[in-house]
């Protein structure tokens, strides 16, 4: 069996099938406190030990089948953490369960939580939080086999206080009053779809909900759920699309729960309850595709495993290739064609960012001693995406390459596996094809840095005016800024603006002039939809305009997503005018970020402790 370099659980010898957590949240502390009970079965024979991965994890005793089990910590690792040895009182035979039950604390500076003040949310009454357990965090809150290659079903008994209300990844079972504390009351969820650990998921908080379609939920502060309700209206339809795509919905419930703002990631796809960043609601749903691509990954990542992350891009390359197939039937194939483009170019502006000698530019990464955080970026969504776009149109058509998704989704579910498993799968869905699948340049396409070897064939109806218009603004010269009027806007659709603003972003920077004639023809500064404003700043302080310095600084701290946090962070920390701002900026800003958030801005910015 392949190892995972990024944990230090060992399931040849035993695998965990169960867990059964009981805790409650202590928001004085900031602290989760519990047991969590695992059910393991020995994988060979005469087993005497389980090692599990931990992180900033208390642990004050073991039972093992109700009897008192030794433990012991190993060595800390920087960024893997702590193992946890638990030595069984009598060894087990090859085949035999034994229940491990851990009585644990997480620590107030667990990676996988974040914890709010009630000044911190959008009611300002009630404190706040919740757990972002992908790729390795779930180790930070209790003991457990950290890694894809494992799964488990789960049941769970969160305590909170009264006035507040718990959701898991999980299928709601009930509450009740807790019978230890009054001022306390017990939800409890059901999740009997094994699952790898990085999609347990927690979140605790003044929630309220709305029914926006026959499996779903909208939920989200008070003051949000109106408008979230509105933005999300398409769920079901994509959800219906999906299982069109892929195969039926197996999780049952399909709820969206809009966090706060500091929440890291677009959406984090915890089966039955995705998470999303507000910087979403852009009050026409045209970021909906986000939804999409959370949705998809219910047969793509969470079905379908990576069995480690250096295998990420099955997980998000599917993803990326359904939520666009999603959007080709919602919206019409020009606009699947147009949003494949854009990812393109998405991967070329990271390519650019991290260089195309980067060995993490390779679809398949090698992460030992790589922190799997520091690894994450665009590659494995748009190199995976352009492999599968290629191969759609080497083996014929959309059509015929479905078919292959959704057997490939069938062959694999309920398990986590390699590149090397999907090739072959490849190899002989395709048999009759076997001539074509050779002539692909394999090892370039998995194993080399950089663009891809080849580059897929892209319809351009929806292209050609962004191309038009940044060509324009990167040919003209200062006697020519006046031909620019907001006309060249009227017939371009958000998602075209956005397209406008990355190919600048992928040239020179503009000069001074051009950037300050743009504000004053198209008012970008009043736009609110977080992809176009993001763009427009990046484009403002590479052009060295000082007065877009606090309308960076602000964007990058009103929200923590870190697909804009970060870009705009560092263009902030590259700018003479604005690097001291941008270091003093985040030094105040950083005890209420979101841990793994702070972690990659102060690399970033230099200011790793």
């Amino acid at each position: 069996a392949m190892a995972d370099p990024s944990s230090f659980a060992a399931p040849a010898c035993c695998l965990t099938r169960h867990l059964y957590l009981r805790c409650r949240a202590d928001f004085g502390a900031r602290a989760l406190r519990g047991t969590v009970a695992l059910t393991a079965r020995a994988e060979r024979e005469g087993l005497r030990c389980l090692i599990l991965d931990t992180r900033d994890v208390q642990v004050f005793k073991v039972t093992v089948n109700g009897q008192d089990a030794q433990f012991a910590f190993g060595e800390k690792h920087s960024f893997k953490g702590t193992p946890l040895e638990i030595t069984f009182p009598n060894e087990l035979r090859r085949g035999q369960e034994a229940i491990v039950e851990i009585s644990f604390e997480s620590s107030p500076q667990s990676s996988a939580l974040q914890w709010f003040t009630p000044e911190q949310t959008s009611g300002k009454k009630h404190p706040f939080l919740f757990s972002q357990c992908q790729a390795t965090h779930c180790r930070a809150i209790f003991p457990c086999q950290d890694t894809p290659a494992v799964k488990l079903t789960y049941y769970a008994e969160i305590s909170v206080p009264k006035e507040l209300v718990a959701l898991m990844s999980a299928n709601r079972d009930g509450e009740a009053p807790d019978p230890e504390d009054s001022t306390h009351k017990i939800y409890r969820f059901s999740q009997n779809v094994p699952i790898p650990c990085y999609l347990f998921a927690l979140v605790v908080g003044a929630l309220e909900s709305r029914k926006i379609g026959p499996r779903t939920l909208v939920w989200a502060e008070k003051e949000l759920v109106d408008k979230s309700a509105y933005e999300f209206s398409e769920a079901e339809a994509m959800l219906k699309t999906a299982e069109d795509l892929a195969g039926p919905y197996v999780w049952g419930q399909y709820d969206l729960l809009v966090l706060p703002p500091s929440f890291p990631y677009g959406g984090m796809e915890n089966p039955c309850l995705t998470f999303v960043t507000p910087t979403l609601l852009a009050g026409d749903q045209s970021l909906s595709n986000v939804i999409a691509h959370e949705i998809s990954h219910s047969w793509t990542g969470n079905l379908v495993t990576n069995k480690t992350w250096e295998h990420f891009w099955l997980n998000e390359g599917h993803t990326v290739y359904l939520e666009r197939r999603i959007g080709g039937r919602l919206f019409g194939e020009q606009f699947r064609h147009f949003q494949a483009l854009g990812g393109w170019r998405e991967l070329q502006n990271t390519i650019n960012t991290l260089g195309d000698k980067n060995p993490v530019t390779n679809l398949v990464i090698n992460l030992d001693e790589v922190d799997p955080d520091v690894a994450y970026s665009s590659v494995p969504y748009e190199k995976g995406f352009a492999l599968l776009f290629y191969l759609e149109q080497l083996l014929g058509g959309p059509d015929v390459f479905i078919g292959f998704l959704k057997a490939y989704v069938q062959q694999f579910a309920y398990k986590s596996i390699v590149t090397e498993d999907w090739k072959n799968f490849l190899y002989s869905y395709f048999k009759d094809k076997v001539d074509v699948l050779d002539k692909v340049d394999w090892n370039s396409w998995f194993h080399a840095p950089g663009m891809p070897p080849v580059k897929p064939t892209y319809d351009m109806t929806l292209s050609n005016a962004c191309v038009a218009l940044s060509q324009r603004w990167i040919q003209a010269k200062e006697s020519d800024l006046g031909s620019f009027s907001s006309a060249d806007l009227k017939e371009m659709s958000s998602h075209q603006l956005i397209e406008f603003l990355a190919l600048l972003l992928l040239e020179a920077p503009l000069p001074l002039s051009h950037v300050q004639r743009m504000q004053e023809v198209y008012d970008f500064n009043a736009i609110n939809n977080s992809e176009i404003r993001f763009r427009w700043l990046r484009l403002c302080i590479r052009a060295k305009w000082e007065e877009a310095i606090p309308l960076a600084l602000k964007m990058a701290t009103d929200q923590g997503r870190m697909k804009f946090t970060r870009p705009l962070f560092r263009d902030l920390y590259s700018f003479d005018k604005s690097r001291d701002l941008a270091v003093k900026t985040f030094l105040e800003h950083r005890a209420s970020m979101h841990p793994v958030t702070s972690m990659l801005v102060g690399k970033d910015l230099k200011q790793d402790q």
